[in-house]
């Protein structure tokens, strides 16, 4: 028997897919048609239009 055999190098992790996290707007909104977003020191503004769609501008 040859004691000198390397074991077989381990595998790379296998990537998991994961689930987004989901919010929904109204938790985010609180009641209010705006809100400011501070990302990376950045201001955003998300709002509400007319027609109930969201538009996130810098």
């Amino acid at each position: 028997m040859n004691n000198n055999a390397k074991p077989a190098p381990p595998l790379p992790p296998v990537a998991t897919p994961t689930l987004p996290v989901r919010v929904d707007s109204g938790e985010i909104l609180r009641g209010a048609s705006t809100v400011e977003i501070e990302h990376a020191g950045q201001r955003y503004l998300l709002r509400v239009t007319r027609e109930n769609k969201l538009i996130l501008t810098k």
